[in-house]
């Protein structure tokens, strides 16, 4: 699949990164929903300090089927974010948003991913410029949710897809970068 043509910067609009969570920003423990068990990726901290000192917003944007499925309440998955925020220990809140997609896989999409209906929602709540604005994620529907929108996409290959499985999905020219914070780096 490819991603739509980038829309033209508006004038004085801000550029922002739109995060997954889990196998991102955390180490993806399967619908972590104890605080206790939040550990950061290596890197993540300072990726989102260069990241800030570049002038970017950052966006937390998570599917949490766990809470759609009944297994935790959504107070749970705020109490997840919470901790990784003082792990990460910049300034708080860290992120200017945070969509917490809660539906299970086979109820109604609102705002789950691979949907872009958070980041366009967003972008014009913002003034975000599209073209200076990513989505980062470890997973195929981060960064389908990222081309749906119109915006810049990453994938990330030290979680659950590696360089080989990501060129399975055929997204043209994706950028992969090895780590959260290389791909900060690669920031302007």
């Amino acid at each position: 699949m490819s991603a739509p043509a980038p829309r033209a910067p508006t004038p004085g609009a801000g550029k922002a990164l739109f995060l997954d969570r889990d196998g991102t920003l955390i180490i993806d423990k399967h619908y972590l929903s104890d605080p206790a068990g939040v550990e950061l990726l290596p890197g993540v901290a300072e990726g989102l300090r260069s990241a800030l000192a570049k002038g970017y917003k950052l966006f937390l944007f998570s599917n949490q089927a766990g809470v759609g499925r009944g297994y935790f309440p959504v107070e749970a998955a705020h109490a997840v974010n919470a901790r990784m925020e003082e792990l990460i220990g910049l300034r708080r809140p860290l992120f200017d948003g945070i969509c917490l997609a809660t539906e299970a896989p086979d109820q109604p999409v609102v705002y789950r991913k691979p949907c872009p209906r958070f980041i366009l929602e967003t972008i014009e709540r913002h003034q975000l410029s599209p073209d200076a604005s990513w989505m980062v994620g470890d997973r195929e529907i981060d960064v389908q949710a990222g081309l749906n929108a119109g915006i810049r996409a990453a994938g990330l290959t030290y979680g659950k897809l590696h360089r080989e499985a990501w060129a399975a999905f055929g997204f043209k020219d994706l950028a992969l970068f090895d780590s959260f914070s290389t791909f900060c780096d690669s920031l302007p």
